[in-house]
């Protein structure tokens, strides 16, 4: 008889977005722009308002597109990602543990002592302002932090 292993943790979606949009050439906007289009569903909408979201309030920010597929948003370090799951869209802050928030957005990644996160699931609300002011705090930190010396 087999056994399977349940995972508890969601699956990431890492699958590439638009094959035909995958060629070298693609900017991390163009990939962003495909994964939005391929999850063609209320995932997609999400993560297209976060984005709108984060251009609104840091309008200088850098779209990268990392490890195989994640959006990621900079400016003078990295500002949050923005992964898709199943069930979950999930904004990862990169020193979210280092940020005030007052509004308690932060749900998920909560035990660790860098990043922290907020799991969007279907029917969910944003709190526009509330997100916005906890972008800006993120980029405001980046920018009182001396660049790292590589």
């Amino acid at each position: 008889m087999s056994t399977s292993k349940v995972s508890s943790r969601p699956a990431v979606e890492t699958s590439p977005p638009n094959a035909d949009r995958m060629d070298a050439g693609a900017s991390p906007s163009d990939l962003i722009d495909a994964r939005i289009d391929d999850l063609g569903d209320w995932r997609g909408e999400m993560l297209s308002r976060i984005r709108a979201l984060i251009k609104e309030a840091e309008p200088e920010v850098i779209e990268e597109w990392k490890w195989r597929g994640t959006p990621v948003w900079s400016c003078k370090g990295q500002i949050c990602t923005g992964e898709t799951y199943k069930q979950v869209v999930k904004m990862t802050f990169a020193k979210g543990a280092s940020l005030a928030d007052p509004t308690g957005l932060f749900n998920s990644s909560l035990d660790g002592n860098v990043r922290r996160a907020i799991d969007f699931h279907e029917g969910d609300t944003l709190d526009e302002a509330a997100l916005k002011s906890l972008i800006r705090a993120a980029v405001e930190l980046n920018k009182s932090k001396p660049a790292a010396r590589r």
